[in-house]
């Protein structure tokens, strides 16, 4: 499974963005989103499972994100409002078999990170 994740870019507070994750390959897996800021660990953001009727978050994102996928176009989003300076991060993608190893970040495929810069 190859990712692809796209959509980043410069905001302002309290703006949007949706972020994609293009995969290619064997793609009927539990995929995941997360995010790196400088000088922090990776951190979760959300899940959603292969059928796209299984979704969790973060409780730090919960109620601002939403996760989902597009099968047809083998393609999962992460659409974000609500934007916070704090939100300022790398963006990163992954897939995996179980949607437990994506909540725990054990993801076993990943995509290249794409970056989210709020700005107050």
């Amino acid at each position: 499974v190859q990712l692809q994740a796209s959509g980043g870019g410069v905001v302002q507070a309290g703006g949007s963005l949706r972020l994609s994750c293009a995969a290619s390959g064997r793609t009927f897996y539990d995929m995941g989103w997360f995010r790196q800021a400088p000088g922090k660990e990776r951190e979760y953001i959300a899940a959603i499972d292969s059928s796209g009727g299984r979704e969790n978050y973060a409780d730090s994102v919960k109620g601002r994100f939403t996760i989902s996928r597009d099968n047809a176009k083998n393609t999962m989003y992460l659409q974000m409002v609500s934007l916070k300076p704090e939100d300022t991060a790398v963006y990163y993608c992954a897939a995996d078999r179980l949607f437990s190893n994506i909540v725990a970040q054990r993801g076993a495929y990943w995509g290249q990170g794409t970056q989210v810069t709020v700005s107050s």
